[in-house]
């Protein structure tokens, strides 16, 4: 067992991560059946199967977020506390989209902070009256992980604020990043306390929790897990400048889901997995999904909503129509602006007055006429950052008013406090415009409330007979300005287009308004919280219908870890299966691919090593065997390396030229002979070479490739399909093939294939009364799968026995039609060094 103290990064790349804080008394698992839970130790081994017998309880979702949706105060007498559901939280209204049956149990901390003796019996509480599960945290993993790491780092690069100097943003701090771990890592077991992973789906919220989904896949690989990230995701250029990018992202990966508010925010994480991780998305009916090691990864867009039926019940309040009236006689004679946001940097409070007071002065009309009413929420972190644009927004406040005030009139009110949800109400019932002008936000629900408000409820009389309007002036950078079609979006850095545009959301023509709150209000009023979650968790079925079919591998360290998802009859080549097998054969057919099989795909030098030509010959010597190399290369480099395996078959650029031993001629495989489409391929291949930079192109006897692995992925990715549809065009009435490959596009002849080889040798050793009984195949890359194809089909066909001992195998644990894997190029070669033992040479 490893210790648990943690001194230095090497705890984290062995997987060991910190928890850097007292241990606290786990809870009893949630449980809906009788039975005995035995507890999983954090340093058992580094995954668990979910093989285990499946527990006759209904399934369940597990939410898991930094924050529980719990309101937690201190009782008078300071002797105990009070806990109630906090109706704002986005996570108390998830269940209304989830099934009727489905139990929800919520994971996270609490707002406030509690004593570590008291801690016990509030948990107790929590999950008795609430089925909340309490994490706390430390305070010095607290202090680090949340107002560290996620509020002076991760928060400000996600919304495209880099730390340029030490005084702009903060700067990546290794101990804030092992804080976030040790946080995450607590989450997790919490989770692993109450979760039966063959029963229940786990939920995780936002960028507190990018690393949970690993350690979670580490203890159940077949867990059903989904993601959502409510806050934008940057572009990969800023993403890139992440000291731990790749543990991030590759720790998402681990979730079978991960839920966006916008396609914006899903294509820069697209091309992230791309740019760092070699990654393609495919789309397929409507579903984008990312292929990550034989599981697909879906991507969820969809933006959340409001709860309707807690801002109704808001609008259904007595005092909500006295507030109305109120404010009315405030406003009286005035055209009412309304701004509602956070304490935030990223707000655009300040582009917002600022866009007000060009207004007044492009537009002296609204003078004594329009207001701006700007309600502040308190800040949820804390700095500099916070303090410096509180005191630029209270001076344009200042300047504003002291520059446009008259009797009775001033053109900015500005509340900086908490305004209770009824209030908002009222202020909404009476604004003609909302403006929201934040330069960057996730999603941004204020436009939906104040829609839903300015609509307001059907059995009102007052109101039914009057005409439902509202304005909308939205930034182009926040998540829900692409599903408010109807609103005049602005660039919030450009004031006077803003101050245009406030303009003339106020002046526009009441029937134009109308339209466009119909048309919001209709969106708005379908597309709420119980839709988004619906949405959702039907995604994640869908995604995870297949996970107790597939046979699942636990590979990696650290956050390098991922699950291999592969055929259940897919495993291991081990030398006791295959010897016994080959011992007894009479006729054999050996097929190996050269590069990636032989020799390692990374190594510079390419020539075979004497050790490999030792064993090849030995095998060739045996007469019960017939050899064959199966390779993409020129027949000129292959022949040369082999020269002094005499018996060895070569079938060179994958089968167009086949020779059966040194003494044999060459033999031209493909369909035609004719390569005068060369000379229209080649110069549609120059001239994207020419306008791609990083890619070439290797010109064969028989075919030619263009390569893109270093040109830009997504540069070279759109080239090499846009060359794809044009090669295809030009080449229509050619006797070729046009593929495309990893970072290759390929013009080969028609007919020619590695599979197409096994054919042959199959027939060409039948007709010579010589019908193998005993086949080997190994390759490593996607041209080799035709051969596993054809070698797998072969007995069904005819082709072989149905007593052949066929073994097909790939290298490394990957998704393959192959049965079996090698783990690397050396446990190939191994494996061919004892087989060769067990030849028996020709002249015995």
């Amino acid at each position: 067992m490893m210790s648990r103290s943690y001194t230095n990064l090497m705890d984290l790349a062995s997987g060991n991560f910190p928890v850097m804080g007292l241990e606290r008394r786990r809870l009893p698992r949630v449980m809906t059946v009788a039975g005995v839970i035995s507890e999983l130790d954090d340093d058992q081994a580094n995954s668990v199967s979910s093989d285990t017998a499946l527990s006759a309880a209904a399934d369940r979702v597990i939410i898991v977020a930094n924050q529980l949706p719990i309101k937690a105060l201190r009782r008078p007498d300071n002797k105990a506390w009070s806990l109630s559901w906090d109706e704002d939280s986005l996570l108390l209204h998830i269940k209304d989209g989830l099934p009727d049956d489905m139990e929800v149990l919520y994971i996270g901390s609490l707002k406030v902070e509690v004593d570590p003796s008291e801690q016990d019996e509030v948990a107790q509480l929590l999950l008795d009256r609430f089925k909340c599960v309490a994490a706390f945290l430390p305070l010095e993993i607290l202090s680090k992980y949340y107002h560290g790491f996620c509020k002076q780092y991760l928060w400000p690069q996600f919304h495209y604020m880099l730390p340029y100097a030490a005084s702009h943003g903060g700067r990546f701090d290794r101990s804030w990043w092992e804080a976030y771990v040790a946080a995450n890592k607590i989450f997790s077991q919490k989770v692993t306390e109450v979760i039966n992973p063959d029963d229940d789906y786990v939920w995780i919220h936002d960028y507190h929790l990018m690393v949970l989904p690993s350690f979670l896949r580490r203890r159940f690989n077949r867990l059903r897990m989904g993601f959502f990230l409510h806050s934008p995701f940057p572009s990969s250029e800023i993403y890139r400048t992440i000291p731990v990018r790749e543990e991030i992202l590759k720790s998402l990966l681990n979730a079978d889901l991960i839920g966006f508010h916008t396609f914006d925010y899903a294509r820069h994480f697209l091309s992230c997995c791309n740019r760092m991780l070699g990654l393609e998305y495919q789309s397929k009916r409507g579903y984008i999904g990312l292929k990550y090691y034989g599981r697909t990864v879906g991507i969820k867009i969809m933006p959340v909503g409001i709860h309707m039926a807690q801002i109704e019940a808001v609008l259904s309040k007595a005092d909500k129509e006295w507030m109305v009236g109120e404010l009315r006689q405030q406003f009286k004679g005035k055209t009412v602006l309304l701004g509602v946001d956070d304490m935030d940097i990223f707000k655009g409070v300040n582009l917002k007055l600022l866009a007000m007071e060009q207004l007044l002065k492009q537009h002296p009309k609204w003078r004594g006429r329009a207001v701006l009413v700007q309600i502040v929420n308190p800040a949820r972190g804390k700095g500099k950052d916070i303090e410096e644009i509180k005191a630029e927004i209270h001076a344009s406040c200042k300047r504003i008013n002291d520059t446009f005030r008259q009797p009775g009139y001033e053109p900015i009110v500005y509340i900086d406090k908490l305004v209770s949800p009824t209030e908002r109400a009222a202020y909404y019932s009476v604004a003609e415009c909302v403006a929201v002008t934040a330069v960057r936000d996730g999603m941004n629900l204020t436009p939906y409330e104040y829609i839903v408000c300015r609509q307001g409820l059907s059995e009102d009389e007052s109101s039914s007979s009057s005409p439902k309007k509202s304005m909308l002036v939205v930034s182009e950078f926040i998540g829900c300005s692409p599903s408010l079609s109807g609103a005049i979006r602005v660039n919030p850095w450009n004031t006077e287009a803003t101050a245009e545009a406030l303009n003339e959301a106020i002046s526009m023509a009441d029937m134009e308004k109308q339209l466009r709150h119909d048309k919001h209000y209709k969106y708005v009023s379908t597309h709420d919280v119980a839709y988004w979650s619906q949405s959702f968790f039907q995604d994640l079925e869908r995604t995870c219908k297949d996970h107790f079919r597939r046979r699942c591998w636990g590979v990696g360290l650290s956050f390098g870890f991922r699950v291999v998802a592969l055929d259940p009859n897919f495993r291991k080549l081990t030398t006791e299966a295959i010897l016994s097998a080959y011992s007894k054969a009479k006729s054999r057919a050996i097929f190996l691919d050269y590069d990636g099989t032989i020799i390692p795909q990374t190594s510079i030098n390419k020539n075979p090593s004497r050790e490999v030509i030792s064993i090849i010959n030995t095998l060739c010597g045996d007469d019960k065997n017939t050899v064959f190399l199966v390779s993409g290369r020129g027949r000129d480099s292959l022949s040369k390396w082999f020269a002094p395996c005499k018996n060895l078959g070569i079938a060179a650029e994958h089968g167009y030229f086949l020779r059966w031993s040194a003494d044999n001629e060459w033999e031209t495989c493909g369909q035609s002979t004719d390569l005068g489409w060369l000379q229209i391929a080649k110069p549609v291949m120059f001239q994207y070479t020419e306008a791609t930079d990083g890619s070439s192109i290797e010109a064969k006897e028989s075919a030619i490739v263009w390569h893109y692995r270093d040109a830009d992925p997504s540069f070279g990715s759109c080239q090499s399909k846009e060359m794809l549809d044009h090669l295809e065009s030009v080449l229509a009435n050619e006797p070729v093939a046009v593929k495309s490959g990893q970072f290759i596009v390929e013009v080969k002849p028609q007919g020619v294939s590695k599979g197409l080889v096994a054919e042959k040798i199959f027939t060409s050793m039948t007709e010579n009364g010589q019908q193998p009984d005993f086949v080997l195949c190994i390759g490593d890359d996607r041209s080799d799968e035709e051969m596993f194809e054809v070698i797998g089909d072969a007995v069904n066909k005819g082709v072989l026995s149905s007593n052949t001992s066929v073994f097909a195998c790939t290298v490394e644990q990957k998704p393959s039609k192959a049965k079996y894997y090698l783990d690397d190029t050396a446990e190939v070669i191994a494996m061919l060094e004892t087989l060769a033992e067990k030849s028996v040479p020709c002249h015995l």
